[in-house]
């Protein structure tokens, strides 16, 4: 099971970026799909992005599709979220997962997490 540790979250001002960070462990990383999804206070985890374990494959959510960009590099066990153009109702909790099996775009093909990240855009 792989472990999983995000970064880079923090407050920043609406339409300033960041860029999240996700720091895998195990050697089975390079053949796993990535996600990312985010918590909103009193909402439901939602989808965000996601990428195969090549990079062959990525799905954006359309709510956020132009402005972020997910990658990974496998030979540093890590993925990232580039956010631009930061909303206010950006603001949520970010979540790594990694994919494994089923449809990229629910939460429940996703069986490992990390502990999240806070984004927080001000107005």
């Amino acid at each position: 099971q792989v472990q999983l540790a995000e970064s880079g979250g923090g407050l920043v001002q609406a339409g300033g970026s960041l860029r999240l960070s996700c720091a895998a462990s195990g050697r089975t990383f390079s053949s796993i799909g990535m996600g990312w999804f985010r918590q909103a206070p009193g909402k439901e985890r939602e989808f965000v992005a996601a990428i195969t374990w090549n990079g062959g494959m990525i799905y954006i959510d359309a709510a956020v599709k132009g402005r972020f960009t997910i990658s990974r590099d496998n030979a540093k066990n890590t993925v990232h979220l580039q956010m631009n153009s930061l909303k206010p109702e950006d603001t949520a909790v970010y979540y790594c997962a990694a994919h494994s099996g089923g449809s990229y775009l629910k939460r429940e093909s996703f069986g490992s997490w990390g502990q999240g990240t806070q984004v927080t855009v001000s107005s």
